[in-house]
């Protein structure tokens, strides 16, 4: 099998040559109902309805969706589609779809139709989504709504187009069963809460959105060498595989060249990224071997997310036909630099001010400091909920590797702003670095964005004009750290509005109630903030002197869902009930379950049958050459019989050690509480993964490189 994948993959000519038009001005949005398809389209009273819904929130009638379907049907039918689907996010981490044909039968012809209902909502069958016990086995019925916030577009097949319609995804009963319903209520959520502050300083502001940037880390290996490892094919990473000589040490791959064959991979990926008006901006080799990033321009967080899912799903069609496979598990490779997707956030108003860039006059700084400590103290009270949101039996190999940061939320706000904040709480006096005159923070000091170095080992980092969440997965579903952001910070944003509100109901003036919370606000979130060496162990002693959570693994980090936060946070504003916060407990569980146990299987797998069997094979080729050296009275040298004894022990321990691990994963089995199996397939399944992989990796090392059957990481990284 590896042989075989290696002779296909050196056989590889690149001949790709995109024969379309690669002007990227004409091709952004080409696949998108835009602002300007609409207009062309939909009549202007039906233009006038979805605007409004889009920027005003406003709820499109029965009548007025009849017209707009009729406009999405053309225009769908003008670009070649034949079928039109509902495009939502379940539970799964990935995208659904269930495509119908406008085409129906009608007096032995075929017509066209679209009609009202089949835009506004749809019935897939919900049964086998995931549901957390929201509903029983037997109850199928759940309904998809349409999103006119997330313009509709067209997929393209090899041989086909659909259009698709982006949804949220709620069960009979009304509970949301995916990832944007929820971050939609928090968007409306914080859209609320922040304008309200913004009217203490800005009185023409009437609405805020948040705004973000999805970076995106991945790895591209043949998909020749991809399918001869079933570790990959089924886990999405490599559960064995001994390091090669040379990894990313020399660090001569972060930033180079991009390898011809992987920039036809890029170049198509863009292509097909602006048609469906993903603004991609960036591409450049990672650090690791065969890893890549690319990263879009920032857009409203509803459409980010949805993009971004869109073009995890896009870059591993493009692959196929470049006979690439796109990894965006977050550990593919051991031992060297896993993939992570870092969420930039921040708040715009709809009158143009980033309410997290820093102004140059005393108003506009001290709201700038009412949004950034208040963000603060949001991230303090909620650690836990968003080291939940960004939880995953993949992320967990990343998260505290001296790779990622670690499970210790804490946010890195520069020296500068260190400095801001510290005189602030000094009843405004400081000394100015630069001209040694005095501060008054009364007057609110001109604070300077980029005005220190970046940390890239903090979770919570800001960068000048954004928080960046360092710590969010590559495979991940933004939408849910997002979520979880979203509402922390708004909930903060309406506690501290409510005791502001309060002092001036008893006489005190404006600036001194906001400057006065404001300060206690940041006393008692200081805990959080941390600028040294995040991956350092004197950080992880600290912190735990400081109180903060350290939570390392996913099936404990999760209960934080459940917590007492997470009903202030998310129930008492609407995000989630409490019943559909259970549900999302129990889902995040049976998820993280399923995927040690399908590892657990796999591993199994590899060492009865691909490791064992040649390890035998050339242990025997051993004793058979030592047998005949002995016969024929020639000595038989130590390097022999100290090799075979390698051998054989390296294959009983790993033998052995696996059968420990397939009797622990039944004993797991066992049990019927969803939270205790999750924790018993942490520490003793997950956990003798290593002991397992140590021993076979050995066996990698001495066994016939001819007969060894798995694509090696030297293989796998480097041939491209």
């Amino acid at each position: 099998m590896r042989r075989e994948a290696l002779k296909t993959v050196l056989s590889r000519k690149n001949k790709f040559s995109y024969k379309g038009d690669v002007s990227f001005t004409k091709l952004y949005n080409s696949n998108v109902f835009d602002d300007l398809a609409m207009r062309d389209f939909l009549s202007k009273e039906a233009y006038e309805s979805v605007s409004k819904s889009v920027k005003e929130g406003q709820t499109i009638n029965r009548k007025m969706a009849e017209h707009v379907a009729s406009g999405m049907k053309q225009w769908a039918l003008s670009k070649g589609a034949s079928h039109y689907t509902h495009w939502f996010q379940p539970l799964t981490g990935s995208t659904a779809e269930k495509h119908d044909s406008f085409w129906e039968p009608s007096n032995g012809k075929a017509v066209e139709k679209f009609s009202a209902n089949a835009l506004v909502q749809q019935e897939p069958d919900a049964s086998s989504l995931p549901n957390g016990g929201l509903r029983n086995t037997f109850e199928a019925r759940g309904y998809t709504a349409w999103d006119p916030s997330s313009p509709a577009f067209i997929h393209e097949n090899t041989t086909g187009r659909t259009l698709c319609i982006p949804t949220v995804f709620v069960s009979y009963n009304g509970e949301a069963l995916d990832y944007k319903a929820p971050l939609l209520k928090s968007i409306s959520l914080i859209d609320k809460a922040t304008t309200d502050i913004c009217k203490y300083f800005l009185k023409k502001v009437t609405s805020c959105s948040v705004s973000l940037g999805i970076e995106q880390e991945y790895f591209l290996v043949d998909e020749a060498m991809f399918n001869a490892r079933p570790d990959l094919v089924m886990c999405g990473r490599t559960l064995l595989g001994h390091a090669p000589a040379k990894g990313q040490q020399m660090d001569d791959h972060y930033f180079g060249a991009i390898p011809d064959r992987v920039f036809n991979y890029m170049f198509e990926l863009e292509i097909e990224a602006a048609k469906l008006g993903i603004p991609l901006k960036t591409r450049h080799n990672e650090v690791a071997p065969g890893q890549y990033e690319c990263a879009p321009m920032f857009e409203d967080v509803n459409l980010a997310v949805d993009h971004n899912q869109l073009l995890m799903d896009i870059m591993d069609q493009v692959a196929c036909k470049h006979h690439f496979k796109v990894l965006l598990h977050e550990k593919p490779f051991a031992g060297i630099n896993g993939s992570g997707k870092h969420n930039n956030w921040s708040l715009l108003t709809n009158t143009g001010v980033n309410l997290l860039s820093p102004g140059n006059d005393p108003n506009s700084n001290l709201l700038f400091l009412t949004i950034f400590i208040n963000t603060i103290k949001a991230l303090h009270d909620n650690a836990d909920i968003i080291r939940a949101s960004i939880a995953s039996a993949s992320n967990d190999h990343r998260l505290g590797a001296n790779e990622a940061p670690p499970a210790i939320i804490s946010a890195f706000i520069g020296s500068k702003l260190t400095d801001v904040l510290n005189a602030f709480l000094e009843d405004g006096k400081a000394s100015d670095k630069d001209d040694k005159k005095s501060i008054n923070i009364d007057q609110i000091p001109e604070i300077l964005r980029d005005n220190t170095d970046r940390n890239r080992t903090s979770p919570f980092a800001f960068t000048g004009n954004k928080f960046e969440l360092r710590a969010v997965g590559s495979s991940t579903n933004s939408a849910q750290p997002m979520t979880a952001l979203n509402s922390a910070v708004a909930n903060q944003l309406i506690i501290f509005k409510t005791a502001v509100d309060k002092a001036i109901a008893q006489g005190t003036d404006q600036k001194a109630a906001i400057v006065k919370e404001l300060k206690d606000v940041l006393r008692s979130a200081q805990n959080v903030l941390f600028e040294g060496n995040n991956y350092s162990e004197e950080w992880a002693k600290e912190a735990e002197k400081r109180g903060l959570g350290n939570v390392k693994n996913t099936a404990e980090a999760l209960r934080a869902y459940i917590g007492k936060q997470a009903i202030e946070t998310f129930v008492n504003n609407g995000i989630f009930t409490k019943e559909e916060l259970h549900a999302r407990f129990e889902i995040m569980l049976e998820e993280y379950i399923k995927k040690i146990q399908i590892e657990g299987r796999v591993l199994g797998d590899l060492v009865y049958t691909y490791i064992i069997p040649p390890s035998i094979e050339y242990l025997s080729t051993l004793a058979l050459n030592v047998k005949a050296l002995k016969d024929a009275g020639l000595p038989v040298g130590e390097t022999q019989s100290d090799l075979i004894k390698q051998i054989s022990a390296h294959i009983d321990a790993a033998k052995s050690k696996t059968d420990k691990m397939v009797d622990a994963r039944k004993k797991a089995n066992n049990d019927t509480d969803t939270e205790k199996m999750a924790i018993a397939y942490h520490y003793t399944v997950k956990e003798t993964f290593d002991d397992i992989r140590y021993h076979v990796d050995k066996l990698e090392q001495l066994v016939d490189d001819k007969i060894w059957e798995l694509p090696k990481y030297r293989e796998l990284l480097f041939t491209k």
